[in-house]
């Protein structure tokens, strides 16, 4: 399938994705609890300087304010049928920011996780959970996304379900999932048994990988587990800025730019692709990271040892593979930053 994402991807060896939604809607405004897929109608000029900041500051691809704008998800604000509608105007918006640039940037639909936890062990049926994903994916084409991109799921049967309702509405699609602590999704997902899953699926992504989680050492963990897999595929990695901390009553991340940078050229070494931020990162951050990748020349693939020394220690020595006693042993100095 010819597109946008695949056409790019044809012409470079790396690709910049945007930073953090929240942090940065939280720093326009947005309080907690509120659903930021609602400012897609309420401040369009605030989404437009989001996308616009992200593609600024370097970004090749940028990730619409639509993570929550599943059916499922707005139900708890009462928004529950509009949740084609909010997104469509999320992917218009974004549609408007990448044609008035005069380089190619792909509008790539975000699609997060419903919230519900999938049958047998909770009620959300395959069947509901197509239907969901579904109208959210027409709502994005409609809008004029290029590319539709799943993220931050944790449970295959979720991955899988996405996977199905993408195929029918006809748009390509990547696909990232969250690991946590010892190197798993919340349901247990490893990066090995990941890559098994996204070969196996009748509708693969143009590109998978991961996205969130604990901090960018875990999460390049991970991603040195997906190239040791051989996948064949452009590999994602988006890592949060640092570790959380509450600080005066906020969450702070503790990811400098310059962490960050760091952060960006170890993961096009491990193997990565296409490299974005998550939680926590700025324009600051990726201007960084698009310096960084810019001007770095490229390296040997890093061990685990040096990505701890760069990035700071792992969350665990467990990495989900089983080879615990390979993973170095946690630091106790202090992380940059």
């Amino acid at each position: 399938m010819t597109n946008a994402l695949s056409k790019l991807l044809q012409t470079r060896d790396w690709l910049l994705a945007d930073g953090a939604t929240g942090t940065n809607l939280f720093n326009m405004g947005l309080e907690s609890g509120d659903a930021p897929e609602l400012w897609n109608d309420m401040h369009p000029e605030r989404i437009t300087k989001l996308y616009s900041m992200a593609v600024d500051a370097g970004s090749d691809i940028f990730l619409t304010n639509s993570f929550g704008g599943n059916a499922a998800r707005l139900k708890l604000h009462g928004a529950e049928k509009r949740a084609r509608e909010l997104s469509r105007i999320s992917a218009e918006i974004g549609r408007d920011v990448a044609d008035s640039r005069d380089r190619p940037i792909v509008v790539a639909g975000s699609v997060g996780p419903t919230g519900e936890i999938m049958a047998p062990m909770g009620a959300l049926t395959h069947e509901l959970a197509v239907e969901i994903f579904h109208e959210q994916a027409d709502g994005l084409k409609e809008g004029g996304a290029d590319v539709l991109w799943l993220e931050t799921i944790s449970a295959p049967e979720e991955y899988k379900a996405a996977a199905e309702a993408f195929e029918l509405a006809g748009m390509p699609w990547c696909g990232t999932m969250s690991f946590d602590t010892a190197g798993r999704t919340m349901m247990g997902m490893t990066s090995a048994d990941m890559v098994n899953m996204v070969d196996g699926l009748a509708n693969p992504p143009l590109a998978f990988g991961a996205n969130c989680g604990v901090g960018a050492s875990d999460l390049l963990r991970t991603v040195l587990g997906f190239a040791a897999q051989g996948a064949e595929r452009p590999i994602i990695a988006k890592g949060n800025a640092g570790i959380p901390k509450y600080v005066d009553g906020h969450i702070h991340y503790d990811g400098t730019p310059d962490l960050m940078a760091d952060y960006a050229v170890l993961a096009r070494d491990c193997g990565a692709t296409i490299i974005g931020g998550c939680c926590g990162t700025t324009p600051e951050h990726l201007e960084k990271m698009h310096a960084a990748l810019t001007t770095r020349p490229r390296g040997e693939r890093p061990t685990l040892e040096q990505i701890a020394e760069a990035l700071g220690p792992f969350s665990s020595a467990a990495d989900g593979t089983g080879d615990e006693d390979d993973a170095p042993k946690r630091r106790t100095r202090r992380r940059r930053g």
